[in-house]
């Protein structure tokens, strides 16, 4: 049962990395540095499911390791205080995008390389 559970929360965590990313890339081929609704949704996805993938949910000597949770936490809450706050704006300075993006594509590279 804990196996079903982490795949679902994984299946979830990749949903909302897709809508942050896919939002943010929507946004910036439009010309346009606005956050949307797929990417508030896509922060609070992440989010959630993160923290919830982060509980032992594996088996003995299965866990990752303690900083790179943490450094994906970390990189999580600034990718949340650099959307949810302006979220309302009708636009962001091109810089602050792009940090979005970039802590997006960071926040994935340290999930997959870093093992």
């Amino acid at each position: 049962m804990k196996e079903i559970v982490r795949y679902v929360l994984l299946y979830a965590h990749l949903i909302g990395f897709a809508l942050l990313l896919g939002g943010a890339v929507t946004q910036w081929l439009a010309g346009k540095f606005r956050i949307n609704q797929a990417m508030v949704i896509g922060v609070w996805t992440q989010l959630i499911t993160g923290i919830a993938l982060s509980a032992p949910l594996r088996d003995e000597g299965d866990e990752p390791p303690t900083a790179k949770l943490i450094v994906k936490l970390v990189l999580a809450l600034l990718i949340f205080g650099a959307v949810f706050p302006v979220r309302k704006r009708e636009e962001v300075s091109k810089g602050h995008f792009f940090g979005i993006i970039g802590m997006v594509l960071v926040t994935a590279g340290v999930a997959v390389f870093w093992r």
